[in-house]
């Protein structure tokens, strides 16, 4: 038998929809206040004001804002999931690109207080709002009950006075026991908002107040003041990379045929990233139409370089954000990974930009006799360690700041690094290599001939004569024996047990030819360009040769 169907079905939505979509999603204190310094951008403001209580556990967001009246109030802040951007416009007066998206970052604000309370007007108009209690709300959601059946508490502008004086228009968000979401000083809470709101800083007619004092790029000066190097991608005119005035070097240019832009950064130290008093730091961020999208992108292609520890920057990425198209997380802190623009960037990074940043830095590092890049293959790694070794011994040398000769001196310092590399590295060598023999031959106890006897008892005597001048009457070398005087040529023929190598070439002359410009080493003097390719060739002589001796016993 037929019947029938019944066609009055509709869609039934439970609050508990809003712990999947907001209340459980965002446990971040500056993405909160970010869901409303985004509001008060797309409805136009100029100013925001953060007043925070941490003894209270308050804290309230204030815009001059376009406001909202009682049927926007209800139709567009309360429904969740309107967008703003349905008719693909701008705001009127400033034409900024609208921010929002989806229509449920709001909800980041039910995250971080038991009581939170909205206060909205336009020009002319009274206050709308209401006050909403995640206790009652926790019990509305455990009830199962459907949103027309939770309206909103009343209000109370009263208690507001101090926020509505010469407040003409905007939105007032108050919160109220704010559990721990506070746990910085205002000045932390400054430095954050200025790493992670880019367009509050170069914007002049939008500005961000928190307890009465404007954020600026004074809140980031010591990250300012500590960047070395900037890189630039195409070409991206940016008042930040503008304030960057200790540069150790021009910015570098690089180049892309994505529609991005933005600059990667290097500090002096790791340390410098750091956020003092938080657990954040600043990392190479993601933004879209002048919001942070996504920290640390370069998370998703690590290298496990150590230049990773040093920089920071901020790409900027618009066109990733168009009408029917969400590449965003529904938590809105992040981007969904597979979106292809993202990707692409990732593939640019990956591919091009790091690596030429990594290569660049090194270099530029090691000319400011600095630490670079370990794993660059410009040097050696011997070559490294030596440099590393020159720098920390340098900042012994360096005069106080106040030091009429600092600069005189730095140029001294800095014009010995090339060379203080090499002898280091080259001292090593002839430390190690003349040591080793030295080991063998007590090893297989090889006797020493008479003259070579005679030539390790000339030296004893001089250091002898040396030690009575200086008054020292303690030892002052480990080992007295004969062979601890006698000098690479000398052990090259003890080793060997023959003068002439065997008709072959041999350790010993290897040893002749090294030892004049070995001995300008010893002596801490610097050497030629020829000087040095000479010691270079024989130490690897050297070293092959003694590698095989001593491999093999008598």
């Amino acid at each position: 038998m037929n019947k029938k169907l019944n066609n009055n079905f509709n869609f039934e939505i439970s609050l508990s929809v809003l712990n999947h979509l907001g209340r459980n999603l965002y446990r971040n204190f500056i993405t909160v206040l970010g869901e409303a310094i985004s509001n008060a951008w797309d409805a136009d403001a100029e100013n925001v004001w953060i007043e925070i209580d941490k003894d209270k556990q308050v804290f309230s967001i204030k815009d001059d804002g376009i406001g909202m009246d009682a049927n926007d109030f209800q139709s567009k802040f309360l429904k969740i999931g309107y967008s703003k951007r349905a008719s693909g416009k701008m705001n009127t007066k400033s034409e900024r690109p609208f921010i929002g998206a989806k229509g449920i970052g709001k909800l980041a604000l039910l995250s971080c207080a038991k009581r939170i309370s909205v206060f909205t007007k336009k020009t002319g108009g009274d206050y709308v709002g209401g006050v909403i209690d995640n206790t009652s709300l926790d019990q509305a959601i455990k009830s199962d009950l459907t949103p027309d059946k939770y309206p909103l508490e009343a209000f109370d502008v009263k208690s507001i006075h101090d926020l509505t004086k010469k407040h003409k228009r905007g939105t007032i968000i108050c919160f109220e026991e704010t559990k721990d979401q506070i746990k910085n000083s205002i000045a932390h809470i400054k430095k954050l908002i200025a790493l992670n709101f880019h367009f509050s800083l170069i914007d002049e007619n939008f500005s961000i107040h928190v307890n009465n004092e404007k954020v600026s790029f004074d809140d980031i000066k010591d990250l300012v003041d500590a960047t070395e190097f900037v890189w630039v991608i195409n070409n991206l005119d940016d008042d930040f990379v503008k304030k960057l005035k200790s540069l150790k070097h021009k910015k570098i240019k690089l180049t892309t045929a994505l529609d991005v832009g933005g600059f990667i950064a290097s500090v002096k130290k790791p340390r410098n990233l750091k956020i003092t008093g938080t657990e954040e730091r600043a990392t190479i961020d993601l933004f879209v139409n002048g919001r942070l999208r996504e920290k640390n992108i370069i998370s998703h292609i690590p290298t496990q370089r150590i230049i990773e520890s040093y920089i920071y920057g901020q790409i900027h990425f618009d066109s990733m954000d168009v009408l029917g198209k969400d590449p965003f997380t529904s938590s809105r802190e992040g981007i969904v990974e597979d979106d292809e623009n993202f990707q692409s960037l990732l593939d640019y990074l990956k591919r091009e930009a790091l690596p030429a940043i990594f290569d660049s830095w090194d270099k530029l590092r090691l000319d400011r006799g600095e630490e670079g890049d370990q794993e660059n293959t410009r040097k050696t790694k011997k070559e490294r360690k030596a440099r590393d070794l020159y720098s920390a011994t340098k900042e012994e040398y360096e005069p106080d700041d106040d030091s009429p000769q600092r600069d005189q001196v730095e140029e001294w310092l800095n014009a010995l690094r090339d060379d203080a590399e090499f002898n280091l590295s080259s001292y090593a060598d002839c430390f190690l290599s003349e040591n080793l023999v030295r080991k063998y031959i007590d090893s297989n106890t090889i006797k020493l001939e008479k003259k070579t006897k005679q030539e390790a008892e000339k030296w004893r005597q001089r250091e002898s004569v040396k030690k009575g001048k200086a008054n020292l009457s303690f030892d002052i070398r480990k080992d007295n024996s004969d062979i601890s005087y006698l000098s690479m040529d000398d052990l090259a023929i003890t080793a060997e047990g023959s003068k002439d190598g065997g008709g072959k070439q041999s350790l010993r002359d290897d040893a002749i030819a090294y030892a004049p410009v070995r001995n300008v080493v010893g002596h801490t003097g610097l050497l030629t360009k020829n000087g040095k390719a000479h010691l270079r060739l024989k130490y690897e002589n050297i070293k092959a040769r003694l590698k095989t001796l001593i491999s093999k016993k008598k």
